[in-house]
């Protein structure tokens, strides 16, 4: 079942106009257009219908019918469109026979030329009948009295022509039939619908340029402006309605010289502000069929270019340790590695406890990756290597203008980038007092506010944190919170320094040998796997566990670096003998590759260790360390790094505090507390 295509209230608004006997048949035959259409039979013809249509405002019809030089007229002067009733071949003859009946001469008038077929017709069967033709009324009047003048008995046409006959005593047939009228009408009803089809569709169209954020412009062949949306108009300083019908150029004088001259892209500034302009054809076909013009403001784009990099740096935020990335068997660091398993599943705040270098973030990543919140940001930040000023504007965010040098349009703190993921506060006791009450209300809050803003934003976040000293002591002393520390350590993990597992010494060292090798293509083929990585270390186990470790994982990381450049570039001798050795062995591997090692080989030997981490083979003599609490072991790793600093930087304070990260204050704390 098909939908009708008009509710009642939206009929097409039809006007039937005659000042002759055509209105008797629009009368007769209205009542059956009463359903489809708003029908209205107007007495008017020429001039006052002009004005009768060019005055109704709203309530215009939307196509008019008329015959004749009345139709002719109305087209060329009235904005909506005009179907003008036609004659039929059957309307002729009829009306021609029925003239013949009532008189013997008979002239056919009708508007315009007398069609050719017509001609035709009447002189293939011998039809005496004379021809004639006007264009307006006044040719009507001129054309009906020649015709009495040469004994015309009966004029066959339109309505004003058959009027004007009567009026000088002849006889008149009208031309038109109901037929045709009603031809006429499904003509109107038809051009009504494709109206208001097309109508709707612009005022769609329109309602889509108005709601557009960039100033757009359309231009016929001539450059003359079809239509413009608000945003432009408002650029310009125009009415958009006004707007139409006259050239682009004539309503903006400024913008000539700078739009593009072919498809394509230019730079233009409109009252002070600058445009980025795009140029594309109206028509997809031709260019002639006109041009679209869109201005869209440089300083959007910038704003969307930095938005854009915002949402990339969201995305960077990831977490790349997973919890199979925690080497080790000892029993110590299965315990950790079943803590993070059991900690991932709850939204809890955690403190990680370990010395420097034993691997605080990757257990936090860890977590993160086995936790709900993997797909959203694992955002970490180290509390100790920024500036008091610097890490609340990094961690809370501002608002524009909250600070000399603050950035246009304000800037999210990494607690909000957070949002949904998890927020790692390295070396959270390094933060000042003045932050910690700020950072202890969003955590009992769940909310922050940024600098320079009275309005409190909602995150939700899971908080990891991570030191390296017991905090008890600092918050003893008063340099750290008491309510901060215990809203932290709900749940705790301890990291055991790298010493006290000696177990997992080589295939940890195996495994950074592998991930050092894996960078270097000069050895990547030769170290496929840690198995490989281990046999190559195998001859130095002892000796690395015979070493304190102070920097824990870390320092073995970094010695195991110097190893890989050593292998790679003066090791090629140890290689190629090997390979030698290899090749002369037994058949059994006679179809192993050329690059793989020796199954029992120990490459990396004790005096390759001497060159590049001397310490490790010949450390200093010291007494057994007795069993130390946590707070006592920080306190000795740090005075070992102190000492190793100063040495580094030959005594300069100033660069010993730049590259630990800690103020002069915290130095010289620290170096008392070492006795020095």
């Amino acid at each position: 079942m098909s939908t009708p295509l008009y509710e009642p209230a939206q009929r097409p608004r039809i006007w039937a106009l005659s000042i002759s006997r055509l209105r008797d048949l629009f009368f007769e035959i209205a009542g059956e257009y009463v359903e489809r259409a708003d029908l209205r039979i107007v007495s008017h013809g020429f001039e006052d219908a002009v004005r009768e249509i060019e005055g109704a405002g709203a309530a215009r019809p939307d196509v008019v019918i008329a015959g004749g030089s009345n139709g002719a007229y109305l087209k060329t002067r009235v904005s909506v469109p005009v179907v003008r009733i036609n004659a039929t071949g059957f309307d002729v003859m009829h009306a021609l026979a029925r003239a013949r009946r009532e008189g013997k001469r008979v002239a056919l008038v009708t508007h315009g030329d007398t069609p050719d077929e017509v001609r035709r017709f009447m002189a293939a069967y011998t039809l005496d009948v004379t021809f004639a033709s006007y264009q307006s009324a006044q040719d009507a009047e001129s054309v009906v009295l020649d015709l009495s003048d040469r004994g015309i008995d009966v004029v066959v046409g339109p309505g004003l022509v058959t009027d004007l006959a009567a009026n000088a005593g002849m006889g008149a047939v009208f031309l038109y039939s109901r037929a045709s009228i009603r031809a006429g009408f499904a003509t109107a009803l038809e051009v009504a619908q494709a109206t208001r089809r097309e109508t709707v569709r612009r005022q769609r169209l329109d309602t889509l340029l108005q709601h557009l954020r960039d100033g757009v412009v359309a231009l016929d062949a001539q450059g003359r402006v079809e239509v413009m949306n608000q945003r432009l108009a408002g650029v310009l300083g125009i009415d958009p309605a006004k707007a139409v019908g006259r050239t682009l150029l004539e309503l903006a004088p400024d913008l000539a010289g700078s739009l593009p001259d072919a498809d394509g892209d230019s730079f233009c500034t409109v009252r002070g502000a600058s445009y980025v302009v795009h140029r594309g054809p109206l028509a997809s076909n031709s260019a002639a069929g006109g041009t679209v013009l869109t201005f869209q403001e440089s300083r959007a784009l910038e704003r969307l270019d930095r938005t854009l990099r915002s949402r990339q740096r969201v995305q960077q935020f990831t977490a790349r340790y997973r919890l199979d990335d925690i080497v080790g068997v000892s029993e110590p660091i299965q315990r950790v590695r079943a803590l993070i398993a059991r900690y991932a599943k709850s939204d809890a705040t955690v403190l990680i406890l370990g010395e420097s270098g034993t691997g605080k973030e990757m257990v936090a990543q860890s977590m993160h990756q086995l936790s709900a919140r993997h797909d959203f940001a694992f955002v970490a930040i180290n509390c100790g290597a920024f500036p008091e000023a610097l890490l609340e504007s990094e961690l809370f965010g501002y608002e524009e203008g909250a600070f000399t040098g603050a950035r246009k349009g304000g800037k999210a703190g990494l607690i909000e980038v957070a949002h949904r993921g998890t927020l790692f506060l390295d070396e959270i006791g390094e933060m000042p007092l003045s932050l910690q009450s700020r950072l202890l209300r969003v955590l009992q809050e769940r909310e922050v506010v940024r600098l320079g803003s009275t309005e409190p934003v909602r995150v939700d976040i899971r908080v990891v944190a991570a030191t390296h000293r017991a905090q008890t002591e600092s918050v003893a002393n008063g340099s750290f919170r008491a309510d901060l520390y215990y809203r932290l350590n709900i749940l705790s993990i301890a990291l055991p320094p790298l010493r006290e597992r000696p177990g997992d010494l080589l295939p940890l060292a195996a495994e950074l040998l592998r991930q050092a090798t894996a960078r270097e293509p000069r050895l990547a083929a030769r170290v496929p796997d840690a198995e490989t990585a281990a046999r190559m270390l195998a001859g130095l186990g002892a000796t690395l566990r015979r070493y304190a470790w102070p920097g824990n994982v870390r320092e073995l990381q970094n010695v195991i670096e110097r190893i890989a450049v050593e292998l790679a570039d003066a090791g090629a001798c140890a290689y190629a003998e090997s390979d030698a050795d290899f090749a002369a062995g037994s058949g059994a591997n006679a179809n192993t590759s050329a690059n793989a090692l020796p199954k029992d080989s120990a490459i990396v030997t004790r005096e390759m260790l001497r060159s590049v981490a001397p310490e490790i083979v010949e450390p200093v003599a010291r007494a057994k360390p007795a069993v130390l609490t946590l707070r006592e072991r920080s306190r000795h790793v740090e005075a070992d790094e102190i000492r190793a600093a100063l040495a580094a930087h030959g005594g300069d304070r100033d660069a010993v505090c730049a590259a630990l990260g800690i103020s002069k204050t915290t130095l010289w704390r620290r170096l008392n507390a070492a006795g020095r």
